[in-house]
């Protein structure tokens, strides 16, 4: 699905006081791509308020809407509970494609899986990046910091390909002017000027199902 950059509305106000009783709202058919952009927003925002230990472990979940502790995940945790803050379930709308389209994704190849699991799908950085750009929508990969717009979704390669998976919010770096990203790299969900501090692999919008 392609959507057009101009529409996207990611020129956001930067009172967060104004986002926060609208994210924990359920989204609807109807709300704008710029509506939900503000939602998101303020949902990653919120999020850096949290207490998380960083653990890796595979843990069972309910599904749908499944969660680890709360005071545990890793950095792909930070983008599920972003958006379930604002009613879109990523385990559900990850599974459901897989169920359908199990061959486009890496767990056969990569972690040896013959079927789809709830439990961990959603929560592999190579899942995600499959499922964006399957869903929503591809953006160019540039070394441009004006490129990268609030509610942007990134992808990382750490190093030794180690991935890693933050979104882009609307509080710019005093010292480049970028607008920053929220992730979890060890410490917990955090809002730093890291976008350009590894090699990009991925640049994602997504705006839910049927958008």
């Amino acid at each position: 699905m392609n959507i057009s950059r101009d529409a996207r509305g990611w020129a956001l106000p930067l009172i967060l006081s104004l986002y926060c009783a609208a994210a924990q709202t359920a989204v609807t058919p109807h709300l704008s791509h710029q509506e939900f952009t503000r939602r998101l927003v303020a949902a990653a925002l919120e999020r850096t308020h949290h207490s998380v230990r960083y653990v890796s472990a595979y843990v069972r979940i309910p599904y749908p809407g499944g969660d680890v502790p709360a005071d545990t995940g890793v950095c792909t945790d930070e983008i599920i509970r972003a958006y379930r803050a604002v009613g879109v379930d990523l385990q559900k709308e990850v599974r459901e494609d897989m169920l359908q389209n199990f061959s486009a994704y890496p767990n056969k190849r990569r972690w040896m899986l013959a079927h789809p699991d709830s439990n961990i799908d959603h929560r592999r950085v190579p899942n995600l990046m499959v499922f964006f750009a399957r869903k929503g929508e591809s953006l160019p990969i540039t070394n441009r910091g004006a490129d990268y717009a609030p509610g942007d979704l990134v992808a990382w390669d750490l190093g030794g390909n180690v991935p890693h998976i933050g979104i882009v919010v609307d509080q710019e770096s005093p010292e480049s002017g970028r607008c920053m990203i929220v992730h979890n790299i060890g410490e917990g969900p955090k809002m730093e000027d890291v976008l350009f501090n590894w090699r990009i692999t991925g640049h994602y919008g997504y705006f839910g199902p049927g958008n």
